[in-house]
């Protein structure tokens, strides 16, 4: 195959490739934590950074007579993150020190939410630049699992404070929403 730019243009990029920078995160909270439900909008505004999520089908090594023979094993799903601005009012720090303080309380050690019961879901939507949702992940029984440090420093300035919230789950599923099996764009 020869270089030919026309043919990239009418083959590679056809949409004018997909921008990193156009993504929303949607979060809902388990019960007993209906009090963030306000909250939960604000996430969607301060969620600087998050990411399509990961996983991995293992493999299976089937040793006979000195060989190996690999076959497909279980699907893995990687831990999930996201990076939020933080607000001087702390809301969404809050809320996930809240959902965080009910699987293991800081002060008695005791889980206050029954088994199950501390799951909720989220949702990454990924944008075309005409703000269609071209695809969308729905993770499923997820739970924070870390709450990072948030660092303060007096050299820090013209910043706004940042802190990483880090997920587990059961699994995602993908939605193509805007595009049809074939990739045309909607009418």
């Amino acid at each position: 195959m020869s270089f030919n730019i026309s043919r990239f243009k009418q083959q590679g990029l056809v949409f004018g490739g997909a921008r990193a920078s156009l993504f929303q995160v949607e979060m809902t909270l388990p019960a007993p934590l209906q009090a963030f439900d306000r909250t939960l909008t604000k996430l969607a505004f301060t969620c600087r950074a998050a990411s399509i999520p990961a996983s991995t089908v293992g493999q299976i090594d089937v040793p006979y007579f000195g060989r190996k023979i690999k076959l497909a094993g279980d699907r893995v799903f990687a831990d999930w993150s996201v990076t939020v601005m933080n607000d001087e009012d702390y809301d969404v720090r809050e809320m996930f020190e809240a959902w965080s303080n009910t699987l293991n309380s800081n002060q008695s050690n005791l889980k206050s939410i029954r088994f199950n019961g501390y799951k909720a879901g989220a949702v990454v939507k990924h944008f075309a630049k005409t703000s269609e949702i071209i695809r969308s992940y729905t993770f499923v029984g997820l739970f924070p699992t870390e709450i990072s440090a948030m660092e303060l420093d007096w050299d820090t300035t013209n910043a706004i404070q940042t802190f990483n919230v880090n997920f587990a789950y059961d699994y995602w599923l993908p939605t193509n929403t805007a595009f049809d099996s074939l990739g045309t764009p909607p009418s």
